[in-house]
Order: structure tokens, then sequence, then C-alpha cells
């Protein structure tokens, strides 16, 4: 079949259907470096070879450093991938390679996955039969149902918002999930289990990457779990999908995305732009690397190699134009097309660095680097954008995102590690638990942000469980074949007394005691709080701190467990929407630091005696009252990290008013939490904490 093709447009860049006029598909890639390009059309998915090898001519097909063509009658769900002629030559950073098959960095579905293989990219000769392909996506042809038309953007504040970072494959991929087996580990299995977030009082999921990766980055007999080696940044992973037709994954997501705004949930998507799949200089050629290596990677001075500030073999070029303008449309696509609510940027610091790896002095605002030309989209305004504010080669910018920019959020990893060392019964670390609980003034020092970009979290998904927290006291990552030398080896965990699972009663009830601990110190700190997928039922990894390349049963969702933990889970969502509840928990603004203050939202600290903070390096106790005197809400916490009982002052109440019980963790879990209702009175001057407990007591009329 003879194929009746135009010139084509530089714009937009990708495959691009049009059904105005003239019917068609337009093809356009960007590279500097090529002095020809082909374009391959598959008739199916797995062809060996192509149907089609159509030559794109400099002199007809080329504006500039874009390279395009339109062919009249393609529809969505045609595949297709290129190959990129050009200079071979290291010496100046060029990989061109006509012998590998390349996807289209804009393709918005990817194919091939069963015959794809990752060798026949890095070595010699041509690939075509086991390479992956693009899929040209018609994205107008979706029914939304009013999402985001007749239904406004969810856009939850942060003072309102609980984060839960899951796994879309490890959240239903075990038999116990009850998804039945064609959707287990997909989207649509994740749809299923919607209530369970909902109850759970979940407002946003931040899903770990779903951008199309590459499965087989990682050593032989293992599998890229974790998702942190992509592939394709516009396109869904395909093995999240139960339909495997040419375009099925694009619809299915949104299916998901449409389901959980139903349901009051935002979507965040854990995104990498600091490197690729590509790996370094042994790599594979896929994509960037064969259509212009120089423009998309930093590279070393002698330009053979890459600069590795991610610590997976190369750093993408974010501060390029051609970058940025990449990274900037490609999350266009997801928030208009695709409907997300926002991103959390994995080694955002990476970000911050030049085109050529130099820091640049100030973040944002002095020069037109990426992240502020991100921060100040108008596309992007009101989407949730958080940064892990390091990289993998010793930038630590936690608290800059927050200082330097106007919208960007952080995690907060001093948070996780305070909070660990304080439940742990480290010295010194009151002042600092202070600090975290009050949304960490000694790190965000503006006084005009809201506190809540401060995203507080003791675990996540790179590390221990929280149950593995308290379970180990060394990482056991032997299973992920580097002689356990990967992976965090400064966990600040305690294993309570016996290394891994036991059968002792009293070391098995205090690991539960400060899994309840670690959560009401999350819930009841100032910031946004996150928690990791499975923890409300003590998911365990056996103690491996770095499942990035376990996709089995040591990293999945047991929903076995949730039976088995049901207590635990109810305490968890019985805290859950007490916090979200009050009003001393949605505050935009810091609260006062004050003993009294009958006008403002504000926090006191004490000791055991009642203004007294001890924040000597030998204490380990810490109890401070919340106050909204226009809410008529009054709090008084206890904490207590010593391993013995201690006796507690309690603040004074107006006549008619008492104390009441609403959590001690020291209690078996039936009686941890108690509704205001049915909580206990508290009806002496002072309250006998138990060693290594949290208590929250909580002013009632007694009329």
């Amino acid at each position: 079949m003879t194929l009746k093709t135009l010139p084509g447009e530089s714009y937009p860049l990708g495959a691009t259907v049009e059904n105005d006029g003239k019917n068609g598909v337009n093809f356009c890639i960007f590279s500097k470096q090529a002095t020809f390009i082909e374009l391959l059309l598959f008739d199916e998915p797995n062809d060996p070879q192509p149907s089609h090898v159509i030559p794109l001519d400099p002199n007809l097909n080329q504006t500039h450093y874009y390279w395009h063509i339109f062919i009249e009658g393609l529809k969505a769900g045609q595949v297709y991938a290129y190959r990129v002629h050009g200079p071979y030559d290291l010496s100046k950073g060029h990989r061109c390679n006509p012998e590998k098959v390349l996807l289209d960095p804009y393709a918005k579905a990817i194919v091939g996955s069963s015959i794809y293989n990752r060798d026949a990219a890095t070595h010699p000769g041509d690939n075509c039969a086991q390479a992956l392909r693009s899929v040209v996506v018609d994205t107008e042809t979706y029914d939304w149902e009013g999402d985001w038309q007749e239904n406004p953007r969810l856009r939850i504040p942060y003072s309102k918002s609980v984060i839960y970072e899951m796994h879309v494959g490890g959240f239903t991929r075990h038999p116990s999930s009850g998804v039945s087996a064609e959707k287990r580990g997909t989207f649509a299995g994740l749809i299923e289990k919607i209530p369970y977030l909902k109850s759970l009082g979940i407002t946003a999921v931040e899903l770990l990457p779903v951008h199309y990766f590459d499965v087989a980055d990682v050593r032989p007999g293992l599998t890229n779990y974790w998702g942190y080696s992509t592939i394709g940044f516009f396109a869904p992973h395909r093995p999240y999908s139960s339909d495997q037709s040419p375009v099925g994954p694009v619809n299915e997501f949104r299916d998901m995305v449409k389901a959980l705004h139903k349901e009051g949930i935002e979507v965040i998507l854990d995104v990498v732009f600091n490197h690729t799949a590509e790996s370094d200089e042994h790599g594979p050629t896929l994509n960037f690397r064969g259509i212009d290596n120089s423009t998309y990677y930093i590279l070393e001075d002698d330009h053979s190699q890459y600069k590795n500030y991610a610590g997976c073999g190369n750093t993408f070029r974010g501060n390029h134009p051609i970058v940025g303008r990449f990274i900037l449309e490609c999350l266009h696509y997801w928030v208009t097309e695709m409907h997300v609510d926002g991103f959390r940027f994995d080694l955002a610091s990476i970000l911050s660095r030049d085109s050529y790896g130099t820091p640049l002095e100030e973040l944002r605002g002095t020069t037109p680097d990426i992240l502020w030309i991100i921060e100040s989209d108008p596309i992007l305004a009101g989407t949730k954008l958080i940064a892990e504010a390091w990289d993998a080669a010793g930038l630590y910018d936690v608290g800059r995102f927050v200082e330097l920019a106007d919208w960007f959020a952080e995690w907060n990893g001093p948070f996780r590690d305070d909070v660990r060392r304080f439940v742990k019964g480290d010295s010194g670390m009151v002042p600092h638990v202070a600090n975290r609980i009050l949304g960490s003034p000694d790190i965000y020092h503006r006084q005009d942000v809201d506190i809540n970009r401060s995203i507080n979290f003791v675990t996540c998904h790179d590390g221990f469980t929280l149950n593995d927290l308290v379970s180990y006291d060394e990482k056991h990552n032997e299973g992920n074949g580097e002689n356990n030398r990967d992976g965090e080896n400064h966990n600040n965990s305690w294993n309570c007394g016996v290394e891994g699972e036991t059968d002792d009663p009293t070391i098995n009830a205090m690991r539960l005691q400060q899994i309840k601990n670690f959560f009401t110190i999350l819930f009841l700190s100032q910031g946004t709080p996150m928690m990791l997928m499975g923890d409300e039922i003590r998911r365990t990894q056996w103690g491996n701190n770095n499942v990035y390349c376990q996709d089995n049963e040591l990293s999945w969702f047991n929903w076995d467990n949730l039976e088995k933990e049901y207590d635990l889970w109810c305490f968890v969502r019985r805290l859950v929407h007490f916090t979200q509840g009050l009003e001393l928990f949605n505050q935009e603004e810091r609260l006062e630091v004050a003993y009294n203050s009958p006008n403002h939202p504000h926090i006191s600290w004490h000791g055991v005696k009642l203004g007294e903070p001890d924040w000597s390096d030998y204490s380990r106790t810490l109890a401070f009252s919340l106050r909204h005197p226009e809410k008529q809400e009054y709090l008084h916490v206890m904490l207590n990290a010593f391993w013995e009982p201690l006796e507690f002052e309690l603040p004074w109440l107006e006549e008619g008013e008492s104390w009441y019980r609403v959590i001690d963790t020291s209690l078996p879990l039936n009686k941890t939490f108690c509704e205001l209702d049915v909580a206990v009175e508290i009806t002496t001057p002072n309250y006998t904490t138990n060693g290594r407990s949290c208590i929250v007591l909580m002013a009632k009329s007694n009329s």
C-alpha cells in the first residue's frame, strides 16, 4: 500500500492525530545531530519488521532541528518508531546509531514489552525485532464524564490533605486482594480499592512512577519494581493496565483518575526527570541517546561518559532549553489530558543544576531554571508540586524550595529522622522533635507561606516499612544480590530487643506501641502528613529496606493482614479522621508559641511540670497544649520516650470542664483511641504515662 504524505509541521512534537479537513497523523521529532531520519510503521505491535519505512528528506521534512511528516489516512493505534542516522563521535558526545530502533520521546503509549530485549538495545546489531515501539494516541475522544468540566478540580489545600504513598502494582497484585486475576496490579485493580482509601481518610494518592519504565534495568534475575527507570515520560506503564490494546493503558489510567476524583481523592505522580533508563555509557540506546545524546544528557568533560548526579548512570539535562521544554510539555500533558493533580519530583535538586551540572547559586527567580519555569507556569498553577529536595551527589536543599519558591512543597527529611530518633529514645532529641511538631520553623523560616508545604513522613518507599522500623536494627537486603551493600545504613531503627520476627509477647506489644507512637506524632504535627502504603496493617519487607528490585510478595500489600491487624487499622483511621476534623490541624499559618493566647490558635510547651519544658540532652519527654479559642478546641499531649513511667502535671481547666483521654498508646489497641463522647474522664491533676507512650487529652464541658 502506498501512503500519501505531506511535509508536515514542526509543532506539536510527537504524533498528533488530525481529524479536521485532512485526516491523518503529523509526526515530529527533534534532533540537532541527525543527518537523516527514518519513520517506521508497524501493522501490529509485535511485528518483527515494519510494513513501511518512510525516509524524512532533509530538504522537505526538516525545519531547523525538527524533523516532521504528515501521513494521510493514519489513525490512533498506529504503531511506529524511528531510526536516526548521524554522527557517532564519543569525543563530541554523539551516539547516533541507525542499527537501533528508537522510541518517540513524546510517545503517549508504548507497546512491545513481550518482545523487548534490553541487551539487544545495548550490544551491536539491529534490534528491530526486539525493540519497543510507540503508539499514536488521539487524546480528544475520551469521555471524562464531566471531570474538571462540570465537576471542578478538587484542589484540596495541603492543610486538609492526607497523602498515601503507594505502588500501583503492589497495591493489588497479591492474590489476597480479591481483585480478579486479570486486574491485579493494574489501574483497574486500584479502582476497586478506592472505598478502602476513602474509609481510611486518604485525600491524595502519591503513585510511585507510572511513566513507562524499563523493568529490565536491574541485575539479571530481578525486576525493576519501583519504576525509577523511565523510558516513556508521556506514556502510562503498560504492565499496569488490564486493557492491553494499543491505547488501553491511556484510557485505563484516565478511568482510575476519574474514579478517584469522584470520591474526592487527588492523584499525585512521582516523576523522574533526573535520569533515564539508558543508564551510563555501557547502557542501551532506547530513545534520547540515539536521537541527540549531547542535548539530553549532562556529559563529562571528555563527552564520552555521563555525569551521574542521580546515582543511576546518567543525568537528564533539565536546564537545557530543549530538555526543559520537554519536561514542561510533559507536565502539561499529564495535567490537561490525564487530569492529574500534582507531582512529586524525584531528586528535585538535580533540576537546580545548570546544563553542565553546576549547582545554581539561587533556586528560581534569579535565573530561568526549569524549577522556576515549572512553578510560574499558568497551566500548572494550582497543582501540587512536591520536591524531594536532595540528589545523590551531595546537594541537600531541604528548606530552600519553600524558602525561595512560592508554590513548591518539600519532603521533610529531618522530620523522618528526628521523630525516629525521639521515639527510639535517643538523647538530645526533644528540641528537634518540638520543631518538627511545630512545622519545622528552624527549616522553613518564611512567615508568609503555608506551613503545610512541609510534607511530614516517618516512612516512605525508600527504606524500612513502619513495622520493620520497630523490628530490625539492621537492613537485610541479601535478596537484592548486592551482598547487603545497597540501601540506607543509618535507619534510626530499633528492634525492641530481638532482630526480626519473634513470638515474645512483650516485644511484640512494644513494637505495636511504637508503631502507634509514630502515627500519633505524625498526625499531631503541623504540616501535611504522608503515610506509606500498608503501614496501617503492619506490612513487612522482612528487613529489606531497598525493595526496588523485588516484584513479589516481599513488596506487595497482603490484604490478609487487614483482618489480622484490623484493630491497628481502626486506630489509624480514627486518628486520621480525628485530627482532620479539628481546625487546629487545618491551620495554614504557624501556631503562636504562648502559654495562653485568648485570640489566636497557639501551642504551649511543657515538661513533666507545666510551663517547664526540658530541653536538655538528657530529656526524653515533651508535653504541649494546643488551643484554638474561637473553635473551642483544647488538646493536651504528653510524649514519654523514656522507658519508665512518668507523672505529668495537667493544665487547669475552667469550672465545668474536664480532661478526657482520647489516646493512650500504651493501652491495648481496642482502648488506645476513644471517641470523645465515650472517652475516660481524667479527674486528677496529674497523669501517669507509661514508658514509651503518647497520650492525647481533650477538654470537654461536663454539661
